[in-house]
């Protein structure tokens, strides 16, 4: 229960901030598995629970923008398909092809150094103009292609979606609505592939690792920290202090390499 708590507010804040999920619950998972001899978050039961918390945040928070793309909107829908294609067919090659890389500690503290200096770049940028709901269909291709990036653990899904807005012009209120409009398909499609490994687990005879109790603990907690740190993260970003996280991105990057290379995690 201590592990999935740990894990659910992990999830929740470094899911929005631009911080890097997977590589913090990939080096957090390294550091329990030295501590204590398990290894965290390899239950894709649990991944889908703390996914569905994070994804029930996004749709509390940005309702009226969904809503929107429901009715009056639906230029956008083609935006967020085409824009969830180059993450969806990258994903699914390394994820098949080279899951090592999805749990390499060294490669999250790597791209967490990558991270702080893309947010630096990101502080650096003058103040864009443009509307997401105009954006032609190449620029969501791109901002695509950043999000496809943000597959590799340490690399920030939204600091790397709203930096590539941003370098196309978008208002930054406009970046991170964009961005976070392409996380639903995203981490939509993230919770199906868990769901798919769930039923083979169950096909297979395996129990499942984690009590019903846990679960529903883990997805209300990852809920209601998500929705803390999405508004943290609009709020910072209209201050435009979304930079101030590379203070955090990088040393810990630098300390995370120096333990990979010392042998300790």
């Amino acid at each position: 229960m201590i592990e999935t708590i740990i894990l659910a507010i992990v999830q929740g804040i470094a899911e929005f901030l631009p911080i890097s999920s997977s590589g913090h619950l990939v080096i957090l998972g390294a550091l329990m598995n030295q501590i204590t001899g398990s290894q965290p978050g390899e239950s894709p039961t649990l991944e889908i629970i703390l996914h569905a918390g994070t994804l029930g945040s996004i749709l509390v928070v940005f309702w009226r923008r969904i809503l929107d793309l429901l009715t009056s909107d639906r230029r956008v829908i083609p935006l967020l398909i085409v824009g969830t294609i180059p993450a969806a067919v990258i994903g699914l090659t390394i994820k098949s092809q080279f899951p090592e890389l999805m749990k390499n500690p060294l490669l999250a503290g790597a791209m967490l150094v990558v991270t702080g200096i893309m947010l630096i770049i990101l502080g650096k940028l003058p103040q864009g103009d443009k509307a997401y709901r105009n954006m032609p269909m190449l620029g969501s291709i791109i901002v695509g292609c950043f999000q496809a990036f943000a597959i590799l653990p340490g690399i920030s899904r939204s600091g790397s979606t709203i930096l590539g807005g941003r370098l196309l012009g978008l208002k930054t209120d406009d970046a991170v609505t964009f961005s976070f409009l392409l996380a639903i398909p995203a981490i939509g499609g993230a919770t199906v592939l868990a769901i798919k490994d769930v039923v083979e687990q169950l096909q297979d005879g395996q129990p499942l690792e984690h009590s019903i109790a846990e679960l529903s603990c883990g997805a209300l907690i990852a809920f209601a920290v998500g929705i803390f740190a999405l508004k943290w993260l609009i709020g910072w970003s209209r201050q435009e202090r979304l930079h101030w996280f590379a203070a955090w991105c990088i040393p810990a990057g630098i300390l995370v390499i120096g333990l990979c290379l010392a042998g300790l995690i």
